[in-house]
């Protein structure tokens, strides 16, 4: 299910995360408890609709926006193109017509297949959230494939309440890593993109969530 273990060390340290989630505690003091969905890996969570603090997330969600019209270019695939973002919308437009449970396996799949990079090769920074458009261009990282994942179900339309990003620790690595959450008939589901298959969160032992965030609200995990 995983790959080689030593490739799996590289993944999470490089994964190293994340938008200084201690620095925003203390914010979340008079936020309530949000029960609607089963606690993820046993955790209580507070919920808090304050996305200031989370530009990294803000931003791609922006810039992602500012690339809806690059699916409307006529594309020849060569050697230095590869089409990717036409191909990526043709690819949703047939997860269209498939039951909700093939659309999440199938954009599983999809992403789980391109290279991972680190990001300080790819742009010279500790961490950077890139948008699909970049993702397909210069591949990415462990939060760039649960972003890509999670824009392609909303694009589906998946309710937005039904997934988030999460951003956790890999307890036996000692590591930072992030996943796609999304809520399918009552229970949370695991896209991850160091696990070929999509997975329900109990089946997982060794993560310990941070912090959650979508595109309205996120929520701490306490033990």
């Amino acid at each position: 299910m995983r790959t080689s273990s030593k490739h799996i060390k590289a993944i999470f340290t490089a994964c190293v995360i994340f938008l200084g989630v201690e620095a925003t505690t203390p914010a979340l003091a008079a936020a309530e408890s949000f029960p609607a969905y089963p606690k993820l890996f046993g955790s209580r969570e507070i919920k808090s609709s304050k996305l200031e603090k989370f530009r990294k997330w803000t931003d791609v969600i922006t810039r992602h926006k500012g690339n809806a019209a690059l699916k409307r270019r006529k594309c020849r695939v060569s050697k230095v193109n590869r089409c990717s973002i036409q191909n990526w919308h043709k690819f949703l437009r047939k997860m269209k017509t498939l039951p909700l449970r093939a659309q999440i396996d199938g954009v599983n799949t999809y992403f789980n297949r391109v290279r991972y990079i680190v990001d300080p090769v790819n742009y010279g920074k500790k961490d950077y959230w890139a948008t699909p458009n970049q993702f397909f261009s210069k591949n990415g990282d462990c939060e760039d494939y649960a972003i890509s994942k999670y824009l392609s179900l909303r694009k589906l339309g998946v309710p937005i309440a039904n997934m988030r990003i999460l951003v956790l620790r890999d307890l036996n690595l000692k590591v930072a890593h992030a996943v796609l959450v999304i809520y399918y008939k009552g229970k949370p589901l695991i896209l991850d993109n160091q696990i070929s298959q999509v997975v329900e969160a109990n089946r997982i032992r060794h993560y310990q969530p941070i912090y959650s965030i979508n595109e309205t609200n996120w929520w701490l995990h306490r033990g």
